[in-house]
């Protein structure tokens, strides 16, 4: 997400974390920016999750002004950090770590530079959130409570430290949360057929009030998007493509939990809403389409695409059953779609992994091709999606207000996209290709301050 998004929250989130006092530092101010231990005021943390000859394992601190690593060591976060996550003020990150000894959550305080702490989990995560209120939440599928099917969202308590609760959630996959944290949608539909989704208030963990709330009718919900008061909640549908039915959108009342009608889309496996436009990705079908079948998509020697469709909020009857969807049919790679964001100059990245890779960017002959799509929303629906030769899953996206820039982890490097252009960066003095040049395996990407 675009961090000029968060600037008008900003105070709202440190009147907040003032108020309950739970900074993993102190209950004071912190220091003013240019007085971090880098002296930077525009931090990027890249996350390195393996050893090399000349590398260890942690957060790369960059200047995401000149696209430049910092002079300082990495931040310690676990012997593998990958998938991160941060709180809405930016001043708490996590960082997941999995290796044969175990899993954890790295916790670093942003404003200090340097690891608070560690917290173990019983399994491994693809998804968490942190919030403002000092927990944060990770879907852990494998694990393991007495007298429960395999499942579980973790509490975790960022100031104390340590696992507060586990709530039980059957194979719990992906969490998202409301814009306030009051709600979190829990889907567990993306590795089995499943036709519910689990609802869970945060607020009502460890008071002995029912925690959550499962809801019915979906068709391998995956995914889902709220609308930014939080009333409403769009639930993407995976369908044939998680061994379901049909691809589709619903709409969920956060109110109510009143279901909507399913809209049939292309593919539905992430989604990003601006304004009343809804971007949704995904590829249908356990294969996705062939590609010469689907009108944008330009000649490649990859078999299947994925989709990109655009819908129109303001004017689609999502109560409609009966409703000829319009959605556009924009032609990206194929793969399963889990990374989507919007830049500030309107161009949306899609990324995903296991997508069909073409060519070899190392020794580039002829068409190369990887996991990212670059589509142009300015456009409306009238032209097709650049797809950048590049190889590899795309990890971590992150775009920025104050710069046409959008960093991609994409194959373990971190790349950087000219979205005027849409393309890479020329070389420079700091910079080779488009890339930044960090040993190791780049997994994701977070902006600390906002610019």
């Amino acid at each position: 997400m675009p961090l000029g998004a968060f600037r008008l929250k900003r105070a709202v989130f440190v009147a907040v974390l003032a108020l309950v006092c739970i900074d993993l530092i102190s209950c004071g101010s912190s220091s003013p920016a240019n007085q971090t231990p880098s002296a930077l005021t525009t931090r990027v943390l890249a996350s390195q999750s393996v050893s090399t000859a000349n590398a260890f394992p942690g957060l790369v601190i960059i200047d995401g002004n000149i696209d430049t690593i910092a002079r300082r060591p990495e931040i310690s976060a676990g012997s593998s950090p990958g998938l991160m996550a941060i709180t809405p003020d930016r001043s708490t990150l996590l960082a997941f770590s999995s290796t044969a000894a175990g899993n954890s959550i790295g916790v670093v305080n942003t404003n200090t530079e340097s690891a608070s702490g560690s917290i173990q989990l019983a399994g491994a995560t693809t998804s968490m959130v942190a919030l403002a209120s000092g927990f944060g939440y990770a879907a852990v599928p494998a694990t393991q409570l007495t007298g429960y099917p395999p499942g579980a969202v973790m509490v975790m308590n960022l100031a104390a430290g340590g696992v507060s609760a586990a709530i039980s959630v059957p194979n719990a996959q992906t969490v998202v949360a409301s814009p306030d944290g009051s709600q979190l949608l829990v889907f567990s539909g993306d590795s089995q057929i499943s036709h519910t989704l689990t609802v869970m208030y945060p607020l009502l963990v460890n008071t002995g009030s029912q925690v959550t709330t499962t809801v019915s009718g979906f068709d391998s919900p995956v995914y889902g998007v709220f609308s930014a008061d939080g009333s409403t909640a769009y639930i993407l549908n995976c369908g044939a493509e998680c061994l379901g039915t049909q691809a589709s959108i619903q709409t969920l009342d956060m109110a109510t939990l009143t279901v909507g009608a399913p809209v049939p889309v292309n593919g539905a496996t992430i989604a990003f809403l601006s304004g009343t436009t809804l971007y949704v990705a995904g590829k249908g079908t356990p294969s996705g389409p062939e590609c010469a079948s689907i009108a944008s998509a330009a000649p490649t020697q990859a078999q299947y695409c994925g989709t990109l469709d655009i819908i129109d909020l303001s004017t689609l009857p999502l109560q409609d059953p009966y409703y000829n969807n319009p959605a556009s049919e924009i032609a990206i790679p194929d793969g399963y779609h889990n990374r989507i964001d919007l830049s500030d100059n309107g161009q949306l990245f899609i990324g995903s992994y296991g997508c069909t890779n073409v060519g070899n960017v190392n020794n580039p002959e002829g068409e190369v091709r990887g996991c990212l799509a670059i589509f142009d929303t300015t456009t409306g629906g009238n032209s097709a999606a650049v797809i950048p030769p590049d190889n590899g899953d795309v990890t971590g996206l992150q775009s920025f207000s104050t710069r046409y820039i959008e960093y991609v982890a994409e194959g373990g490097n971190l790349r950087v996209y000219d979205t005027l252009i849409d393309s890479l960066i020329p070389s420079n003095d700091y910079i080779q290709t488009g890339t930044i040049i960090i040993p190791g395996q780049i997994v994701d990407v977070k902006a600390i301050d906002f610019f």
